[in-house]
């Protein structure tokens, strides 16, 4: 095929050569309208709904109630942060929210590897086929079934805190987890632990040094699903949490929802500061995020 291409090359002139090259440049330019289409329609989707989140923030109760909701405010109330701040709490509850998401990711992505590696390593026997199909099968129950022995046994077992938090975080993540790892680590080759094997290596340095770094992009997809869960979950917290004190962000946001009436103005300001941080994390992560795919594209 390249001599082909060699070939007519020489029998064309270099005029001749630019127009193809041209034309065969625009055939790879192409646009897809239908998937452009479909990325507007998912985009508009996610921007009128912020667009309305941040313009009622900025507007006072009595402007929102004399209008639909998407005028630009003609005062900009930024009172409405401070004063959200100051109900919520914000400094607190903020710090309880990402006390319990770092420690949630951590955790499951420690634990979650290690039994994974070690499922798809023993697929083939019935005891590990057995549990992979057993927690397969633990996606199927709704939370609500188990929600009011959980809420009991957690009392009983003093894990009704922060650290119980992190521990059910990790544990209700692990079905799904274990299904995203597994798959992956039987693609890796078996020869890459059999050669460290053979220079001495025991188990434990083998995922460690060698199938660990391997997982990145599998880490990158547990990590951020952990990290949206744990930051915006609202059940388990309001369950499970006994001290007021630490309360979450979603709990902390609980206070503007009334019997009669909702403060949506001081309401969505609360929502926009308590998304503020991860949309940094995800600034200042993605170089990472997009690398571990990366890596795991060319493995």
């Amino acid at each position: 095929m390249i001599a082909l291409d060699d070939e007519i090359d020489t029998a064309e002139g270099p005029a001749a050569r630019r127009r193809r090259r041209r034309a065969e440049d625009l055939d790879t330019r192409k646009i897809n309208w239908w998937a452009t289409a479909l990325i507007a329609v998912c985009s508009i989707t996610v921007l009128i709904p912020l667009y309305l989140a941040v313009v009622v923030s900025l507007k006072t109760p009595d402007e929102l109630a004399g209008g639909t909701g998407f005028e630009l405010p003609t005062t900009w109330a930024w009172a409405n942060f401070g004063e959200a701040w100051e109900r919520t709490n914000f400094p607190q509850a903020l710090a309880n929210t990402a006390f319990i998401t770092v420690g949630a990711v951590l955790l499951t992505l420690l634990s979650n590897s290690i039994v994974s590696y070690a499922i798809a390593r023993n697929i083939h026997r019935p005891f590990f086929k057995g549990v992979f199909f057993y927690l397969l099968a633990a996606l199927f129950i709704p939370f609500p079934i188990i929600m009011l022995p959980l809420v009991k046994q957690t009392s009983l077992l003093g894990l009704d805190n922060q650290t119980g938090l992190i521990i059910l975080y990790t544990v209700f993540g692990l079905s799904l987890n274990v299904f995203i790892y597994t798959a992956y680590i039987r693609s890796i080759p078996i020869e890459l632990e059999e050669a460290a094997r053979v220079d001495g290596a025991s188990t434990w340095r083998v995922f460690w040094s060698v199938i660990f770094p391997l997982l990145a992009p599998m880490n990158a997809t547990v990590g951020i699903l952990t990290c949206v869960w744990a930051w915006n979950d609202f059940i388990l917290p309001l369950v499970v949490l006994s001290d007021p004190a630490a309360r979450t962000l979603p709990l902390a946001q609980y206070i503007f929802q009334g019997q009669f009436n909702t403060d949506y103005t001081v309401a969505f300001a609360s929502y926009l500061m308590a998304m503020a941080p991860l949309l940094l994390i995800y600034v200042f992560a993605q170089r990472w995020v997009i690398s571990g795919v990366m890596r795991g594209s060319i493995k």
